[in-house]
């Protein structure tokens, strides 16, 4: 009789069991998160989110975090692998807003959930993303409050990418109320990196003899023309940029810094609610709205004390 009572019972058990694994839903098993550079300490914050907030939901998931250098070839090559080794949710911070929709529309067949970080992607289950609209507004409404609605000025761009192109919009919508407000430049790519904010800074120091101030797409490339700004002995010129990065807050402390502001991103929280709401997505929670807009309050000399830094949330 015992004999016969074992097997019912861990026939019973096995039943339970299968009931609790589908009452809990879907498991979070692999992650993959596909970003502009490395190199970028956003990124690597992004990366720290993303890592974090998938550990919280499963400890043993595994996280693949890789670096596109801002191709397009590439992001759209570690996408196909992600398909092929079947992760079950995507991050993406595209290179291309348009022309990656076909390969995330083949992620989505394959069953994966795709959540667009910090730029938008066409295709894309949902968005996460800083209000960049805004973020460019508050870095260019401080320089034209200092330069009394009167100076040159130029824009130092990024990669075509939407976070970028909002943020140069959010900030000629400014100068556009404010007729004394001269544009030398709006159109130089400067790829969103230190060197390439030096590179074309350099160039446009050399273009332009009289340059009261500077908007950078991002803080590297705002950190990038200081350099060339302090080589070239160019007195009476202030930047703004957006990020809110470590090398922001340390730059705003220097007295000697020709920083002055900007609007600060949080890239952990960012990664960190794309991951949670890509876990909910794959459950069959999906947000009622399709974009999540987080705030970018503009960090200068005089609030820095306040701000927490790219902090964990």
């Amino acid at each position: 009789m015992k004999q016969r009572l074992i097997p019912l019972l861990l026939a019973s058990l096995s039943v339970f069991a299968i009931g609790s694994a589908s009452a809990a839903g879907k498991e979070l098993k692999s992650v993959g998160l596909t970003v502009g550079d490395m190199a970028n300490p956003f990124f690597v914050a992004m990366g720290k989110g993303t890592e974090d907030a998938v550990k919280k939901i499963n400890p043993k998931a595994t996280v693949t975090a890789l670096s596109t250098k801002y191709d397009l070839n590439t992001q759209v090559g570690q996408i196909e692998n992600f398909i092929a080794n079947k992760v079950d949710l995507l991050l993406v911070n595209a290179v291309d807003p348009k022309a990656i929709a076909p390969v995330l529309k083949k992620a989505r067949a394959a069953g994966i959930v795709v959540v667009a970080v910090d730029v938008g992607a066409e295709g894309a289950d949902y968005t996460v993303m800083s209000d960049n609209v805004t973020a460019g507004a508050n870095a260019c409404e401080y320089i034209a409050k200092k330069l009394s609605g009167k100076g040159n000025v130029v824009i130092v761009n990024g990669p075509p990418v939407t976070a970028v192109v909002d943020r140069v919009a959010g900030c000629k919508q400014v100068f556009a109320k404010t007729p004394g407000i001269k544009i030398l430049s709006d159109n130089q790519d400067a790829k969103g990196s230190r060197d390439g904010g030096m590179a074309v800074m350099q160039n446009l120091l050399t273009a332009h003899p009289k340059i009261d101030a500077v908007f950078a797409i991002n803080d590297p490339t705002g950190i990038g023309a200081e350099l060339a700004i302090k080589q070239a002995k160019r007195p009476g010129v202030f930047i703004t940029a957006v990020d809110g990065a470590p090398d922001a807050v340390a730059a705003l402390k220097d007295p000697k810094s020709l920083f002055e502001g900007s609007s600060a991103q949080n890239p952990y929280q960012m990664a960190s609610d794309g991951v949670k709401i890509g876990y909910e997505i794959m459950n069959g929670k999906k947000p009622a709205e399709p974009v999540k807009l987080l705030p970018v309050p503009l960090i200068t000399k005089e609030n820095l004390k306040d701000y927490p830094g790219w902090v964990k949330n």
